[in-house]
């Protein structure tokens, strides 16, 4: 075939010609329109999954079915590893980005500013030593590439939703998120269980319980499966410090990406990096977006109907985003790490629910 604006060759060309037909069009990647598929019917999935199931929220089973699908055995398998890939990564990536600018707009600063200061100093406090403690300890672990980073982002402010978004500043090794992701989800899923459990035990009231579980727990839909077994109360004062985290997200990424631009401004200072080396923005873009729903949020200009739509959208972007990062969870290669990656996501599970309880004795 002869490439777009040439002329057919003769019929005296040799038979070798038919090397040069021309490549598949730029700018298509073969088998994204089908990843993207994949990950939408891994949505309904996991929907499903949540309705029979209401224990399990919709996100966590996103990123399991993900996971399921890399490791089926066959075709199927070498879809998802081949030409599902592209359209894979972009939910992972893209759609994760449109998604937590959407869940900007869960909080208000007047709900923040309702809950006191002593409880925002105390949420501050669980982050800071959280993440901080975690990035350190999964350094001197010796654990690969950004995973302490990663780890420690994911258990001190929002689970993977808060991977996704540091990943893309850091531009983390896909199998980096991926982990990571597989990690927090689990420890997550694992405090739905455990945490009820431990209520009377730890001498907590329904409220205290719901601050507890908000300051400790990772993602937001984990929240509300587990505080929601103390009632309706206790679920409001978690979704709230909760969201307090969640907070904390925007500066967090700007942070990285500060730090990506001071390490990418050192190497173009050598002479031989290229002067063409692309620098990330100071804030990045989805950033910005999500301070600016807070912020619309905050007006009280949004009906209910549309706060419900874009929670709703905000769910679903995610639950996308998070079952095709799942599905770069590559099982064989994590048990090579796998020992020393759940060391540290133990440590740091037992970590943040430790000084959050301590915390929520102080404070309320």
């Amino acid at each position: 075939m002869a490439l777009l604006g040439q002329r057919p060759a003769s019929r005296t060309t040799p038979a070798a010609a038919p090397s040069a037909a021309a490549p598949p069009v730029a700018g298509r990647p073969p088998g994204k329109a089908a990843g993207l598929a994949l990950a939408v019917l891994g949505v309904a999935v996991a929907w499903g999954v949540h309705r029979l199931v209401p224990g399990v929220p919709m996100l966590t089973a996103a990123v399991v079915l993900g996971i399921v699908a890399a490791h089926l055995p066959g075709r199927a398998h070498a879809f998802v590893r081949g030409p599902g890939k592209a359209g894979l990564t972009f939910a992972g990536k893209r759609l994760m980005r449109v998604g937590v600018v959407l869940l900007g707009l869960k909080l208000s600063l007047d709900d923040v500013l309702g809950l006191g200061w002593a409880s925002v100093a105390m949420v501050l406090c669980v982050v800071a030593v959280t993440f901080f403690g975690t990035w350190w300890l999964g350094r001197r672990m010796g654990l690969r590439g950004d995973q302490p980073l990663l780890i420690a982002t994911g258990y001190s402010i929002c689970g993977a939703s808060a991977i996704g978004a540091v990943s893309e500043v850091s531009e983390s090794d896909e199998r980096d998120t991926a982990t990571s992701v597989a990690l927090v989800t689990l420890c997550g899923t694992l405090a739905i269980a455990v945490l009820p459990l431990l209520q009377h035990p730890l001498g907590l009231s329904d409220a205290e319980f719901g601050r507890w579980v908000g300051a400790s727990v990772h993602d937001v839909g984990q929240v509300v499966a587990t505080a929601q077994t103390a009632g309706a109360g206790a679920l409001g004062d978690a979704v709230l410090v909760k969201l307090m985290r969640v907070a904390l997200l925007a500066p967090l990424v700007a942070a990285v990406a500060l730090s990506v631009r001071a390490r990418r401004r050192a190497r173009t200072a050598d002479p031989r990096a290229t002067a063409s080396t692309k620098r990330p923005p100071l804030v990045p873009l989805f950033v910005v977006g999500f301070l600016a729903m807070v912020a619309l949020r905050t007006t009280g200009w949004l009906s209910g109907g549309a706060i419900d739509l874009a929670e709703t959208s905000q769910e679903l972007l995610l639950a996308a985003a998070l079952f095709g990062l799942g599905s770069a969870v590559d099982l064989p290669s994590l048990t090579r790490t796998g020992g020393r990656v759940a060391a540290l996501g133990l440590i740091s599970w037992v970590v943040i629910a430790g000084i959050s309880y301590v915390g929520v004795l102080l404070t309320y």
